[in-house]
Order: C-alpha cells, then structure tokens, then sequence
C-alpha cells in the first residue's frame, strides 16, 4: 500500500482481565510494522502482548471496569504521558461499551469511533441484541431470558435439547468462573449450569436455540464502519473450529467470499448507525435457508488478522487511518487466507476427534497450511514464548487460580522497558526518570 502518515500514536485498550488476549498482539503487530508508535495497556507485567518489539511503550494496569471515574482518570494520565492526540483502539467488550457512554470528556486527547451511546451495551448483550433482532425483523435462534428454573423447563420443552447457554453480560463473567457460552445437553446438565450461575455470581443466564449444522456452517463477519456507517473493508470467513468446540472464539478460521452474508451485516450496520470496528457471527440453518445472527460484537475481533486485503488494509489499519484523517484504500479480500491460534487450536481438535468431525492427518495438515498465527511470528518471537510459559503455568496451577488484577493500582503504571517507570499508584503523577515519548 501507499505510505501515510503515522505520526499520531495508537493505543489499545482493553478492560478484560485475560492476559492470553491476541488481538490486541495482532494491532500491535498491525501498526507497529508499519511505523506507527503503539502503546497497551496489560494487566500484568508478562502479559506476552506487553513485550511485543512492536510495543513503544506499556501500561500496567487492571482497573475495575464499573469504576468510571477511576479509568478516565487512569486514561488521562496515559493521555498526559503522551502529550499528543492518539487513536484509541477498544479490544473487549468492556472497553468499547466505556469509550461510547463515557468517553466523551476523553476526546480533547483520543480520537476513538463514535456509536449511538446505547448501541455497544445493547448489542454486545445477548439477550439484549436477541430484542434488537426481533424489532428490527434480523434473523436469529429463538432465546430466553430465565431468572428461574421453571422458566428455563419451559424454554427447555419449547425448543428441545441440546440448548446454548449464554451469560447475558459476558463482559462480566470472572476469569476462572462460568463460560460465557455453553452447549447443554440434557436436563441435568442444564440444573448444574444453573448451580455454578448461583455459586459463581455470573448474573443472568440467556437460553438459545441451538441450530444444527457442519461444515463451513459457522461464518463471521468483520468490517470497520465510518463516520457515515459505510462498512470499508469487510470480510467474510468461515469459523472451521472453534475453543471451546462449537461455540466459543475461533481457533482455526478460513478467508471465504460469502455475498449474502456481507449484504445482510452491511445492511444490519447501516440501520443501526453503527460506527467503528465491528466482528459478528453467523450460522446457515438448513430448517429454513437462511443464516441467523449468532453474536455481535461491537469491537475488534481477535481473529481479525485472518484478514488483510490485496491494499494490506486490515480492520486495526482502516480504524486508524480513518480517524486520522486519511484514505483507506479499497481492496480484494484474500479467498483461502487461514489463521490459526496455537494454544487454543489442538485443545479443541481433541474435542472434534472425539466427535467424530475431525482426523488427524486433515487437522495436521489445516494447521501446516496456515498463512497467519494468533502467536507465532518470526520478526517478533516473545510473545509466542511467554504465550507458551502461561499456557503451562495455567495448566499447573488451574485449581488455585485466581483474576489476574493490581487493586492497588489507582491509575497506571507506566512501563517502557528499560527507559524507567511511569508510576501511577499514588493517585497523581510522579516523574521517575527523564526523557520523552
């Protein structure tokens, strides 16, 4: 592609304690190869995003994701470190619901997109987004909100079993707890999950229809919407597996051209006035041949890098150069492109095996085939390294577990490597070494 200007810094922000998050790998990755100053923010010093050698510059901080004046706070400092405008890129759910209620005062310092203000809570909630569907005629599995067991009995012999069970707030689900989405098998399967809701404080449960299917049944969508809700670029791609199997975040994803898919979510863009980066999930239903709106989340997926036009324009880029001003270019989507998440992917291939949807030698050589890694690269190899160190740790240490959070942080605490400490602890700013950004 064409140089830009990349000037002005990016930030990406998240407020999801998970440490193993790789889309916020894949915008450092992203911008930082093409020249732009980037800096995170990380929930603990290791975090393998947070020693990218992309990264300018990183923050250590975890704050509670209700406690608003405490992030705007903690953003101004970052803001205050900088001296200068930067586009702020939201990675969870969280995140990008704080930016649209509350980012307002943040704005003399982040360029960020701009939603309707209610638009990200609603949508990012499932049973939520299930209401915004009905009103606005959307196809999408039939869903229930149940706050009591005979509520959920009665959804269960509604629709029959197996069921999908979501956490109607997933954003605030507890690292270690309750997944934010289940297959339920059975009646007693389905009084367990009810059990664990209760012990682990998940909050409301949605039911959903489970729609059957197989291959190449499961399609997501991503773009980057502008100031006008014009979805420039967006993509298609099939969700071959996914972690947890059949229902969690894609493990293994294929590029794939699919024209009704990208009409309907382009059209579902512009009706709701979205803007900004955008990443849903579809699933064909052969009951009635048409695909229904599974999810919708109102920020970057972390599968994003999946996609990268023939302009080498990816949604991180076209987020960044629109809201600096500049062009993005039009591409062709990469048909065949696949992207592969190396801690997730052969935990989840166990699963399919054991189903009976997946052999060895077809998942060996899916995984030889990938063009793309959610880890792995050779120009930065930390982070796929310290991926790795967690992955192990986790798994020794699974029964003592607990969220990975710094209460003590007040606001951030500035970490640019070697160069000194930013430390924000105290509540107010103290300059502990010299020298600029």
């Amino acid at each position: 592609m064409e140089p830009f200007d990349t000037s002005t810094p990016a930030v990406v922000f998240k407020l999801d304690p998970n440490v193993l998050h790789h889309g916020g790998l894949g915008v450092i990755r992203s911008l930082g190869r093409r020249g732009v100053p980037v800096f995170a923010v990380h929930e603990d010093t290791l975090a393998p995003a947070a020693h990218s050698r992309y990264v300018r510059g990183r923050w250590l901080w975890s704050p509670d994701p209700e406690d608003v004046e405490a992030i705007q706070y903690g953003l101004a400092e970052v803001a205050q470190r900088l001296r200068r405008p930067a586009v702020l890129i939201p990675t969870d759910d969280a995140a990008a619901i704080f930016l649209a209620e509350h980012g307002d005062p943040l704005r003399p310092w982040f360029r960020f997109a701009q939603p309707p203000a209610e638009l990200p809570r609603q949508l990012a909630g499932k049973y939520s987004m299930y209401q915004v569907c009905r009103r606005l005629g959307v196809p999408c599995p039939e869903a229930a909100l149940v706050r009591t067991w005979g509520e959920a009995l009665e959804f269960a012999g509604r629709v029959g079993f197996p069921l999908v069970a979501k956490l109607a707030a997933p954003w605030r689900a507890r690292p270690g707890g309750v997944r934010s989405t289940s297959i339920v098998d059975d009646v007693d399967e389905l009084a367990e999950l009810g059990r664990r809701c209760v012990e682990d404080g998940a909050g409301e449960l949605m039911l959903q229809e489970y729609i059957p299917g197989g291959e190449e049944y499961d399609w997501f969508f991503h773009g980057y919407c502008d100031g006008e809700s014009v979805c420039r670029p967006a993509f298609t791609g099939v969700k071959e597996r996914s972690y947890p199997a059949h229902v969690g975040l894609t493990s293994f994803g294929r590029c794939a051209e699919n024209e009704e898919v990208r009409r309907e979510a382009t059209a579902l863009l512009a009706r709701l006035s979205f803007r900004g980066i955008v990443d849903l999930d579809f699933r064909w239903d052969d009951r009635d041949g048409r695909y229904k709106l599974l999810d919708f989340n109102p920020r970057l997926g972390a599968q994003f890098r999946l996609f990268q036009d023939s302009a080498g324009v990816d949604v991180a880029l076209a987020s960044y150069l629109d809201l600096t001003g500049q062009r993005v270019e039009a591409g062709e989507q990469p048909v065949g492109r696949r992207f592969l998440v190396e801690n997730y992917d052969p935990i989840a291939a166990v699963r399919y095996w054991r189903d009976g949807d997946l052999g060895w030698r077809s998942w060996w050589r899916s995984v030889r085939g990938a063009d793309e890694t959610a880890w792995f690269a050779r120009d930065d190899l930390l982070p796929f390294a310290l991926m790795w160190l967690w992955m192990v740790c986790r798994a020794v240490t699974r029964p003592w577990r607990r969220r990975t959070r710094h209460p003590d942080l007040a606001a951030p605490e500035y970490l640019p490597g070697r160069a000194g400490v930013w430390n924000g602890a105290s509540g107010r700013l103290e300059r502990l070494f010299q020298g600029g950004v």
